[in-house]
């Protein structure tokens, strides 16, 4: 295939979700043209997510996987992407983890001796009042540097932004349609150096890599309006996110059968069974979305080049901790394509390749 200057771009990047949309962000911010395709259409678990990043999870209060280096790193890229963009998508929110016991109250504190740990807390000293709107008996304590980020409003700003510089198409992609040779892929009339499938959960349809082990997870969330919602996070079994004003979002679930992007009443009924409790406060339920989170087998990202096709690689698997795994691997990515810097073999698909020569 031939293309013309005008329509050879160094990357053909597939998918707009958080994944696509960073890769793209890094790739062009180290001088590289990329084209972004990205079919509308089809449902985003991206634009469902919340957006939480949360430096420690769990019922046990573990900190996040490589939290010192991941939320540094993505708050750094949303705060240069914003200004670009010229709209907030990052906020800086606490989160107040209510204590569901006199015993949880002892062990959590026990661990914030841990200096691990405590960097993530605020010192009791400086302990805000428990949230009004908040029933917790046992008190409570507050995780800071710790946030959100407006993935909806992201991705539409950064889309309007690619399509400004003509290096972005609405469009349904079919893997077969693209024609790799040694020299260049070949999509439509476009030529590329290299394709990136960033493609989430349909991932699984596509022959290059579907002998990936993807173990995708349904998840479904409530937009909820609480009176007096305030705009720190709450988080104790589910998470109360402060959108604007009263309007929250409540989750989430998480379930394997069926693989499907509707909503259910059994979702609706397991959240709203967690949410009463928590509340002093009456609330109205005014919607539910549910996405399916590409996760993988080992719950690490899946970022890489193929092992037989060095001009096809993936960038997904990123799972319910997208909003702050995105950033810090496409910048790994885009050092690994451009500078041939090592990636990290916890995330490098040559971890799975025994699983496509088999």
């Amino acid at each position: 295939m031939t293309a013309s200057s005008d329509k050879f771009y160094d990357y053909l990047i597939v998918g707009q979700g958080i994944a696509g949309t960073s890769l793209a962000w890094h790739l062009h911010e180290a001088g590289k043209k990329v084209l972004l395709v990205n079919d509308s259409s089809l449902p985003s678990s991206s634009k469902v997510a919340a957006g939480i990043f949360n430096p420690l999870t769990g019922k046990k209060l573990v900190k996040t996987w490589l939290a010192d280096d991941l939320f540094p790193y993505a708050q750094q890229f949303y705060g240069r992407v914003q200004e670009k963009l010229g709209v907030k998508v990052l906020h800086q929110a606490s989160i107040f983890r209510p204590f569901r016991s006199i015993e949880e109250q002892n062990s959590y504190l026990a661990q914030t001796a841990d200096a691990g740990i405590s960097k993530y807390i605020r010192p009791t000293s400086e302990q805000q009042n428990i949230p009004e709107h908040v029933h917790a008996p046992f008190g409570g304590m507050e995780v800071i540097r710790s946030g959100w980020v407006d993935l909806p409003l992201l991705l539409d700003k950064s889309r309007d932004y690619f399509e400004s510089i003509s290096q972005y198409i609405e469009s349904s992609f079919d893997v077969a349609d693209l024609v790799v040779s040694e020299e260049r892929v070949g999509w439509k009339d476009f030529g590329f150096d290299k394709v990136i499938l960033c493609q989430g959960f349909n991932a699984r349809d596509n022959d290059w890599f579907s002998w990936l082990p993807f173990t995708p997870v349904k998840g479904q969330i409530l937009e909820v309006d609480i009176p007096a919602a305030g705009d720190q996070i709450v988080n104790q079994g589910i998470f109360i996110l402060p959108i604007s004003g009263s309007r929250c979002r409540v989750g989430a679930t998480y379930s394997w059968d069926p693989l499907d992007w509707e909503t259910t009443e059994a979702a609706a009924q397991e959240l709203e069974g967690k949410l009463k409790p928590l509340l002093k406060v009456p609330y109205t339920i005014t919607g539910q979305l549910a996405g399916i989170r590409p996760s993988s087998h080992d719950r690490r990202p899946m970022v890489g080049i193929h092992p037989e096709h060095p001009r096809v690689g993936i960038f997904n698997g990123l799972g319910t901790k997208g909003v702050t795994l995105a950033p810090f691997f496409a910048n790994q990515f885009t050092e690994y394509l451009e500078m041939d810097k090592e990636l990290n073999e916890t995330v490098n698909i040559k971890r799975y390749f025994s699983l496509y020569f088999r």
